[in-house]
């Protein structure tokens, strides 16, 4: 029987005055606190953290109220048990914890930590009423409190460092002998159950043990001393026809342990638990229930702007999992933090892998001090006691990123030996990300999570924009082999990559509209206001369109190669969620309220195609053609479903009226593997103007679709109308003085281009204001509707045929102008920037190009892109959408002179430089 503690309580903070606070809550949802200081500020030394200085924070959000230190609340409380029973105070997800009754102080009854319940007994000091006072401390003491403030169970980042109780705060009664834990293990087909009986004598009894799943019930006589008693029964054979909880398979069963005995009613305890096995199988990869799976893993990292703090009940956990498996994830990663049992409950409902990890994110010395040893060993005991039964619960590493010395490390393998002894059933690994991946695998670590293998990467992109895929050209065949055969010289165990993906998505303004809660989007705003100021707030819409379509082709990229890398047991990514901290990190298909970005891009179902359990794979070794060669892939099958895929594999390219064909012989894929499906050769002979098309793969039901972009083989040629120079020399002057066309196309580097920046393909990487080093350069916005590309087939956003021209420099201009390719800045910057546009000048007109197609002539496209120096005279001046070119520029025609007059020197080529001149100021 329990009696809720829950309403109204006297709250008093130290300041003078005396609240009403409502219980659960905490002091943010009560109103109770001061300002929000930024006192903990990500990276204060970054553009965005120097803008926030003196004013309103920018890199976060801002709590409307905060408080860090005791807080004191208080209550009368009439509670009478019936004689002879035990009274126990217990409070779920609370910081540091102290309760008085009367002014007494109750020591704990089991060992306390954050993320576990607090537990009182009271049956000493209980009788009829008294009062009660709470002393909720968000300062941790006695904790090693920077560790835990800079987790996401407790960083302003996102969660906000909140102060008081989120679950249940209630009074329990309980027999004098009674059983307070029931937890159950299952191993292949036996069953391990252990109880704990809390008893205040020595007293003897029968405990049964029964379930659905079990061939037959158990039970037997037992004998139990004062205080904690453990009982265990082994090797209990699982019934054959139990079903096995599975991915997106939520096969729950019941266990009741039923206790008699001498001068006590009978008690029964249920649990629900699920039968699975988790574990490597024989080559290394994780399998579930001996099935080798491909984890689709997701971070959470404790975004919950409108309460700042986790959801407590199953219904909300149950709509945040629905909504990542949407978007085709298979297995939650809970950055240094551990959700609530509610968050497990669902998982266990809907077959969701769940991988919390301690709250603990220390970068430099982990463990080393007595105070973190100390507090972690319990909550890790207490998280694996707690969340024993759930079947969803199948990893957990001891927090985030973790950067030890030699007592911390034989400290993680002491806690290693630790959970390994309490808990054979899942998997364990001393950090996610140790020391950045730098020293490799821990021998005894489970599993091996990082981005790379020491100086061998895991992942395609990452902090300063390293990586492949802004530093290799682009196919659809790169692969993390490399790096997994070097690993498994010495690593013989699971592993998935870390936190990919990270590409920067700039900010959709109607969320702004959503913040109702405890926090206060001062940074968004902030962001607004610049880009009004800016004058994008028109077309801002396009920009972050334009931003995430490229994201998405990152993270597809990203997943695929995954996918393509034999050894490989998954992908965790950072992520689908909008990360509104960090110098504010929008990374996500949704924002930090969990819904949708209202874009094409953002569609689950579009994710979806490729973040999926079954894909079929073409090996492209590029994705632009010229019609005199043959397209030549291997295919593969990748599959990690639930059985065997066997068929025909049917390719198709087609585009622009043209269809080719081809069928593959029939080919079986055994579930857990890549396999080889056959090699395709498609001649492209056929195609005769410059084309997107699109290549899909598909056997069964299973399909991929790729684009691919071909051109005839001509060699571009300057027509003589046009001045095609790197300098606006005295020669190019007279040309446009004449009413001519130059085509001005300096080489695309720092010393011809002083004033600009280096873009690259992809968006940024998180944000700038985690990584100041990053030029900002948030992709292309292409203006379609341009008849430069009549001939050159493109979207609005930066494709792969786009990479050559996207990797070069962009220029910074003066002012904003109405540009052909855009180049999209940070939003801590929104510099006006660009790779083409045109003006008038002197007369004439003049086409500025920063990509210097001149240099990239080994790639087809940027030969095809080159041909657009014919269109700038043979495209009349009232053809661009009813506009003239001075209308387009919206630049005149004195400014355009006077500024190209002053960032370009006249003289040779290589003397040329832009000089153009920004105010970067907030």
């Amino acid at each position: 029987m329990t009696h809720s503690l829950s309403g109204p309580w006297t709250a008093d903070i130290g300041d003078g005055r005396k609240y009403t606070m409502t219980l659960p809550g905490t002091l943010d949802e009560n109103n109770i606190g001061g300002p929000d200081t930024g006192g903990n500020l990500w990276n204060p030394d970054s553009p965005v953290g120097k803008a926030a200085k003196f004013g309103p924070i920018l890199t976060r959000l801002t709590r409307k109220h905060s408080f860090e230190g005791p807080a004191r609340l208080t209550r009368r409380v009439r509670f009478t048990p019936p004689e002879g029973k035990r009274v126990f105070l217990e409070a779920e997800r609370a910081r540091v914890l102290t309760l008085l009754v009367d002014g007494q102080e109750i020591p704990d009854f089991v060992p306390p930590s954050i993320v576990t319940h607090h537990i009182f007994e009271l049956t000493s000091v209980w009788r009829g009423e008294h009062d009660i006072t709470l002393i909720y401390d968000n300062s941790y003491p006695g904790l090693p409190r920077e560790n835990i403030v800079y987790s996401s169970a407790a960083t302003d980042e996102t969660q906000t460092n909140w102060n008081g109780v989120l679950g249940f705060l209630r009074l329990r009664r309980e027999e004098p002998v009674f059983m307070s834990g029931l937890r159950v293990y299952p191993r292949g087909g036996l069953l391990e159950v252990r109880i704990t009986i809390e008893s205040d004598r020595e007293w003897s009894g029968v405990l049964e043990v029964s379930s659905l799943a079990l061939s037959a019930s158990a039970e037997r006589q037992i004998s139990v001393k004062q205080g904690r008693n453990e009982i265990a029964f082994t090797e209990l054979n699982i019934e054959k026809s139990a079903l096995r909880w599975d991915e997106y398979e939520g096969n729950l069963y019941e266990l009741t342990t039923t206790l008699t005995g001498e001068g006590l009613p009978s008690q029964s305890k249920t649990v629900t638990f699920g039968v699975r096995d988790f574990g490597p199988d024989v080559n290394g990869r994780l399998a579930l229930n001996g099935r080798t799976i491909f984890l689709r893993g997701e971070a959470n990292c404790g975004e919950f702007p409108e309460t700042g703090h986790w959801p407590m009940t199953v219904e909300e956990w149950t709509n945040i999992l629905e909504t990542y498996k949407s978007y085709g994830v298979n297995c939650m990663r809970f950055h240094s933090h551990t959700p609530p049992e509610a968050a497990f409950t669902a998982a266990d409902r809907l077959g969701m892998l769940m991988e919390p990890e301690l709250s603990h994110w220390n970068p430099t010395e982990a463990f080393s001090s007595r105070k973190s040893w100390d507090y972690y060993r319990v909550e890790l005991l207490e998280t694996l006691r707690l969340l024993a039964n759930p079947p969803s619960f199948v990893m957990l590493t001891f927090g985030n990123e973790l950067v030890a010395d030699e007592l911390g490390h034989s400290r993680m393998e002491e806690l290693l030996d630790m959970a390994h002894k309490e808990d054979s059933t899942r998997l364990f690994a001393n950090g996610s990300n140790v020391h950045y991946g730098w020293l490799g695998c821990d021998p005894k670590s489970d599993f091996y999570t990082s981005n790379r293998f020491r100086e061998h990467y895991l992942r395609g992109t990452d902090a300063n924009m390293l990586g492949y895929i802004n530093h290799s050209y682009p196919s659809a065949r790169e692969n993390f082999d490399r790096s997994m055969d070097l690993l498994r010289e010495s690593c013989d165990k699971p592993v998935f990559s870390f936190e990919v993906g990270q590409f920067e998505v700039l900010p959709d303004f109607r969320e702004l509209d959503d913040f109702k809660g405890v926090t206060d989007p001062a940074n968004l705003r902030w962001i607004k206001e610049r880009v009004e100021k800016a004058g994008l707030l028109p077309q801002w819409e396009r920009y972050v369109e334009a931003t995430g379509e490229l994201s998405r082709i990152g993270y597809r990229e990203e997943i695929e190669a995954a996918m393509r890398t034999e050894k490989m047991s998954g992908i965790s990514l950072l992520g689908l969620q909008d990360f509104p901290g960090q110098g504010t990190a929008l990374v996500g298909m949704l924002n930090s309220h969990l819904k949708p970005k209202p874009y094409s891009f953002a569609r689950p179902e579009r994710f979806r195609e490729f973040f999926t359990d079954r894909l079929s794979l073409a090996l492209l070794p590029k994705y632009t053609y010229e019609n005199t060669e043959t397209l030549e892939t291997e295919i593969k099958i990748a599959n990690f479903g639930k059985g065997e895929i066997a068929g025909e594999v049917y390719c198709r390219l087609e585009g622009r009226g043209l269809l080719l064909e081809a069928v593959l012989p029939r080919v079986s894929c055994p579930a857990g593997r890549l396999t080889l499906a056959g090699r395709l050769s498609l001649p492209l002979s056929e195609i005769e103007e410059p084309t997107r098309l699109e290549l899909t793969v598909a056997i069964g039901d299973i399909e991929n679709r790729y684009p691919l972009w071909v051109y005839p083989a001509v060699k571009p040629v300057c027509p003589e109308s046009v001045h095609e120079t790197a300098a606006l020399d005295e020669e190019a002057l007279a040309v446009l003085e004449k009413g001519g066309t130059v085509y001005l196309t300096p080489p695309s580097t720092p010393e011809a281009l002083p004033n600009s920046l280096q873009a690259q393909f992809t968006t940024d990487f998180w944000s700038v204001g985690t990584f100041p080093k990053q030029e900002g350069g948030m992709g292309q916005l292409i203006n379609t509707e341009h008849p430069l590309f009549r001939d050159f087939p493109t979207e609005s956003h930066s494709n792969w045929q786009w990479w050559p021209m996207a990797s070069q420099r962009a220029m910074i201009l003066p002012r904003p102008i109405e540009c052909i390719v855009t180049e999209m800045d940070s939003y801590a910057f929104l510099r006006p920037m660009a790779k083409l546009f045109e003006c008038r000048c002197a007369g004439g007109k003049v086409l500025v190009s920063s990509m210097a197609l001149q240099d990239l002539q080994q790639y087809p496209e940027a030969r095809a892109l080159a041909g657009f120096r014919r269109d700038t005279v043979t495209i009349p001046e009232s053809d661009l959408n009813g506009k003239n070119i001075n209308e387009m520029a919206l630049i005149d025609e004195e400014g355009v002179l006077a500024a190209i007059k002053t960032f370009l020197s006249k003289g040779k080529d290589e003397d040329v430089k832009f000089t153009f001149q920004f105010d970067d100021e907030f």
